[in-house]
């Protein structure tokens, strides 16, 4: 053996070419040894992936357990509004504030809400007397828990005034509407005003979110309602931490959503839409329900698929067994990674529903390899040595994409992913790959080598019998000889590789391959990719985040029902607001006063102290020192009527004989329009900044802000760590790869992909929630899956033209992959077919990966290769170098015979 040098090549370059060709040939000599290996032990392999399957399938179906707490799985994990949370509940019970801190879908605790919506155009006030009846029906309504009936009164949150239940304040102004209707007198009808309404008791009350698709009377100082078409009244639950408590709760809210569709058959007049704090957990998990059946159908598709596509009209040289096999081989992978899962102490969601599907994605494309490496072999070899060229030929590259997907979903598992969903299904699509991994070369490789020992004794591959000689074929009938063809018929004595004969084989060589490196085509291409990546760039720049609960539940469930009335009818506020002040504060100063005047403009405010400042500027009194104001509030404002209930919203302290103010609270309330969750976002990003910078220390909290601080930052986070592992890995590894302008072009190849599918899926209406991020991790990877055989052998190939060698490329790997891709787009039909959001996010995400993935490996990389470098130019000038050469270079060839020695 001699490594010949080029004149003029450096000692450095002559090194690293060495070594990458050491690495190289090692691991293509450790995969031959393992595909001899697993020949010779066909059994073992074939039998011990099989019983790890039966073993962690019995786990996987006792001990399923689905995870009930939405809040931990999609909120960010660490965030500020928890830290708030926190402060805010330390100062005033969040249990006790569930009624004025009102959030559209994220209430805490247990909870009935309904919106009752009239005709169209129709007066829901009108229909008071019809309201207050169902009204009563809900409080009347009875749970049986241990032989004890529990009804509302008795698991309601409690006033701490009077200790009476916490009611919405429209059932008071239903009231009062009732007792005018009654009246029959014009001039005792109430006068509702809109979104501050006063009571019969005296309290002005913002119903803003109680009150929907309102009409105010035309030219009205006090905003009077003139009309509306929806009121939605909230049953808040006491929330002692017991199980016992919750459980009588988790009953009321299934009697209450039950109670409400009756309701709804009594009262055709009127429309409800009803929802409970399980609701939206229900839904979520709605979705695995839903697609049980379309997940089966979809394997169907991709086993018939796979089929279909493994097979040729050569009885001997079809495989349809084997892509069948491979299917199964990364089903019981799956089923045995999901075992694992659920043994340590895993709880499902219904974001794992993309899981198989990824697999399944990465898994046959090993699959098909293998197949295509097989064929690639020579007949004339033993079965085994057949097994083992192929394992030689296919698993470098296999393992490598392998490990890529490892380290991406493992980056996405790390502890910078801030969105526990996204970690625990990078958690769970690590131990897939693994196991997929191994299941292919144990399992599979196992099934490759029967299927290579019925091919050497010449069984038929489908019915497993001896094929019959060409004479006795000759006798028989056509349809006979059809289904026994051994493609004698076909195959010359010179061809030497009879699966030529393949259809998608066939069709890419005769017919495509032609086509699309015809100088004619290459224009086209060329406008195609500047038009893809125009519209890419396009969407790219109106990326919208995700956090909108809505994206991840079933498309026809009761909360998004909910969700869409509510925000049509009850956008025109943000969600109420805590402004909490944290620390002592001169209330009295009167820079305090216009610093709070400040921060609170442009709110519309629910706050004891415009009130009292009002009662002030009313009475004619002066508080303009600390005694003053504190004794003032006390003793006379705090004991008025209307305004007792403030005294939650104040925290005394006594020292000796002064009284002091510690904390306060106050409610701010902003105007909105219909995308009521990005302008709190923008409410929460305008309020805290300014938290630092003014001399009133406070703090702003509602239940929403959990699941949208920095949602954008938290679900972005993992793709770009995913990205930056995978950039890193093929930076580093640019010069032990053979060719380094591999990974150059691979780089460029996998970013025109992923940047694509984001940008699409952008204009196709898909926001960045966990599940798209979760599918754009995926197509990293399965972009790297099927570029990276392409391009590494159209850089390696040694053919005299870059057209010629691209058609190689395609004729080597073009099958496997067009096999694969096909699959895959094929097996996402059905989930089109599931009513669910995330199902829908799913199927876009995947389509647009797989779509771009193809058009990229048969469309634009193989008339942009031969455009660009690598050159083969210098294959050209090696039969004009080699005199030169030989004069230069002495080698020795050892043959057969030890002892014979050529000089060459």
């Amino acid at each position: 053996m001699c490594f010949l040098r080029r004149p003029g090549a450096s000692a450095g370059w002559i090194w690293w070419r060495m070594l990458r060709q050491v690495i190289h040939r090692g691991l293509q000599s450790f995969f031959y040894k393992l595909g001899l290996f697993v020949s010779r032990h066909p059994v073992f392999f074939l039998t011990v992936p099989a019983v790890l399957t039966i073993i962690f399938g019995f786990s996987l179906l006792n001990r399923f357990q689905p995870d009930t707490d939405l809040e931990s799985l999609v909120a960010p994990s660490h965030s500020l509004a928890k830290i708030e949370r926190s402060l805010a509940s330390s100062l005033f019970s969040l249990d006790q504030s569930k009624s004025q801190l009102y959030s559209d879908l994220h209430t805490p605790g247990r909870y009935g809400r309904v919106i009752l919506l009239s005709k169209p155009g129709g007066n829901i006030l009108h229909q008071a007397d019809v309201i207050l009846q169902i009204h009563r029906a809900v409080l009347e309504m009875k749970v049986n828990y241990k032989g004890y009936n529990y009804t509302f009164s008795h698991l309601c949150v409690l006033r701490n005034q009077d200790k009476k239940c916490v009611l919405d304040d429209i059932i008071s102004v239903l009231e009062d509407l009732r007792q005018a209707a009654l009246s029959n007198k014009t001039t005792a009808r109430v006068q509702v005003s809109y979104p501050n309404t006063k009571l019969k008791d005296g309290r002005n009350s913002f119903i803003g979110h109680q009150l929907g698709g309102v009409m105010e009377v035309p030219n009205s100082k006090d905003q009077r309602v003139k009309s509306a078409r929806a009121i939605q009244i909230t049953y808040y639950l006491q929330t002692y931490g017991s199980v016992t408590q919750d459980l009588i709760g988790e009953k009321w809210e299934s009697e209450f959503c039950k109670l409400m569709h009756k309701m709804q058959l009594d009262h055709q007049d009127l429309q409800l839409y009803s929802l409970a704090s399980f609701s939206l957990w229900k839904d979520f998990h709605q979705t695995s329900l839903l697609a049980r059946g379309k997940i089966l159908v979809s394997l169907m598709l991709i086993l018939l698929t796979a089929t279909l596509s493994s097979s040729m009209k050569d009885c001997l040289r079809s495989k349809p067994f084997l892509g069948l096999l491979g299917v199964l081989t990364i089903c019981i992978s799956s089923v045995t990674a999901a075992g694992i899962f659920f043994i340590t102490d895993g709880k499902y969601n219904s974001t794992l529903l993309g899981i198989p599907f990824f697999a399944m994605g990465h898994g046959t494309k090993g699959v098909f390899e293998l197949l295509s490496g097989w064929r690639r072999t020579r007949e004339n070899l033993p079965f085994k040595d057949r097994v083992a060229d192929a394992y030689s030929d296919v698993m470098v590259s296999y393992t490598m994409t392998s490990s890529l997907y490892f380290i991406a979903f493992g980056m996405g598992a790390s502890p910078f992913t801030n969105i526990e969903a996204v970690k625990v299904f990078c958690q769970n699509m690590c131990v897939s790959i693994l196991l997929n991994y191994f299941y292919i070369f144990s399992f599979f490789g196992s099934c490759l080598v029967f299927a290579g020992q019925l091919e050497q004794n010449r069984y038929h591959s489908i019915f497993c019998c001896k094929i019959p000689s060409a004479e006795y074929l000759d006798r028989k009938p056509v349809w006979f000889q059809t289904m026994m063809n051994d493609g004698h018929q076909h195959t010359s004595h010179h061809e030497t590789n009879p699966y030529q004969h393949h259809f998608i084989q066939h069709f890419l060589r005769e017919h495509y391959n032609e086509w699309i490196t015809n100088i004619y085509v290459k224009p086209f291409v060329v406008i195609l990719y500047l038009i893809y990546a125009s519209f890419s760039f396009m969407g790219c720049l109106q990326i919208n985040d995700g956090a909108n609960i809505i994206n991840l539940l079933a498309s026809e469930s009761p909360s998004v029902s909910y969700a869409l009335i509510q925000q049509k009818y009850f956008s025109n506020y943000s969600p109420v607001i805590g402004f909490y002040i944290y620390e002592p504060l001169e209330y009295w100063n009167g820079t305090v006063q216009e610093d709070l005047k400040t921060l609170s403009q442009g709110f519309n405010t629910v706050s004891w102290i415009e009130q009292y400042y009002q009662y002030l500027r009313v009475g004619n009194i002066s508080a303009t020192n600390k005694s003053d104001f504190i004794s003032i509030l006390q003793s006379s404002f705090l004991k008025k009527p209307e305004f007792q209930h403030f005294k939650n919203d104040i925290i005394f302290s006594k020292a000796g004989d002064e009284n002091n103010i510690i904390a306060s609270r106050l409610y701010l309330v902003a105007r909105t329009s219909e995308n009521t969750q990005r302008e709190a976002v923008e409410l929460l990003e305008k309020l805290r900044p300014l938290s630092l910078i003014q001399s009133i220390k406070f703090i702003v909290f509602n239940p929403t802000f959990v699941f949208m601080d920095h949602y954008g930052l938290s679900v972005t986070m993992p793709v770009l760590i995913s990205g930056f592992g995978i950039l890193l890995v093929l930076i580093l590894t640019f010069f032990l790869v053979i060719h380094p302008l591999g990974n150059f072009w691979l780089i460029l190849s996998v970013t025109s992909i992923e940047l694509g599918v984001l940008g699409l899926m952008t204009l196709w209406n898909v926001d960045m929630d966990c599940i798209s991020i979760l599918c754009l991790i995926y197509t990293l990877n399965f972009a790297i899956d099927h570029c990276a055989p392409l391009l590494y052998t159209f850089v390696l190939a040694t053919e005299h033209t870059r057209t010629q060698c691209i058609k190689n490329s395609l004729q080597e790997h073009g099958t496997a992959i067009l096999q694969n891709v096909s699959s895959f787009l094929i097996g996402l039909v059905p989930l089109l077919f599931v009513p669910s959001n995330l199902t829908f996010t799913l199927f876009k995400c995947l389509l647009l990966a797989g779509s771009c993935t193809l058009l990229h490996c048969f469309v634009i990389l193989p008339v942009f290769l031969t455009f660009f470098p690598p050159s083969k130019k210098h294959h050209k000038k090696k039969k004009r170098a080699k005199r030169k050469e030989r004069e230069e270079i002495e080698c020795i060839e050892i043959q057969e015979n030890p002892d014979h020695v050529t000089a060459v």
